[in-house]
Formats: C-alpha cells, sequence, structure tokens
C-alpha cells in the first residue's frame, strides 16, 4: 500500500510541476506580448519622428528650388528684354516665312 501513496505522491507532485510550467508559460507570453507592445509603439515613434524631420527637410528643400527657379526665370527675362528689337527684320522674316517669298 505504502507504494501507492508514493505513487499518488508523485503524481501530485507532477501535477503541480505541470501547472508551474503552465503559469511560467503564461507569464512568458504575456511578457513577450507586452515587449512588442512597447517596442513597436518606439518604432512607431521613431518613425513619425523621422518622417516629420524628412518632410520638414523636403519643405525647405522644395522652397529654395522654387526661389532658385523663379530667379533663374527672372534672370533670363532680364536677359531677353536687354536684347535690342529688330522690329523690321522680324517683320521681314515673319513675312517671307508666312508667304512663302523671299
Amino acid at each position: 500500500m505504502e507504494d501507492s501513496n508514493i505513487l499518488q505522491h508523485l503524481l501530485e507532485i507532477e501535477a503541480n510541476a505541470a501547472v508551474l510550467v503552465d503559469d511560467a508559460q503564461a507569464e512568458a507570453d504575456r511578457r513577450i506580448k507586452a515587449a512588442e507592445e512597447q517596442n513597436r509603439l518606439l518604432y512607431e515613434k521613431q518613425y513619425q519622428s523621422l518622417v516629420a524631420e524628412l518632410e520638414a527637410e523636403y519643405g525647405k528643400e522644395q522652397t529654395a528650388l522654387k526661389a532658385r527657379y523663379e530667379q533663374s526665370l527672372d534672370e533670363y527675362r532680364q536677359s531677353l528684354d536687354a536684347l535690342p528689337l529688330d522690329k523690321g527684320a522680324f517683320s521681314a522674316l515673319a513675312y517671307s516665312l508666312l508667304l512663302g517669298e523671299k
């Protein structure tokens, strides 16, 4: 009979061990989930920060390029305005091109 008591005791210890393993697995799963959530939030924060930084840099670069474009266009317009106009030669060229006469 003592053998049955020992066997019963061993079964109880095994059951207790199984409960401990299940509890440990549940705690590990909870910690992993919490760490994943924390890492996701950190990633999103860093991602949004980088996106904001890149968008600000893009806006500055776009403004600078637009200013350079406007300046280049103004310089070109000024160079065209500085050219002398020969209305007689232009009229003669247009007349010959449109009417095919020389």
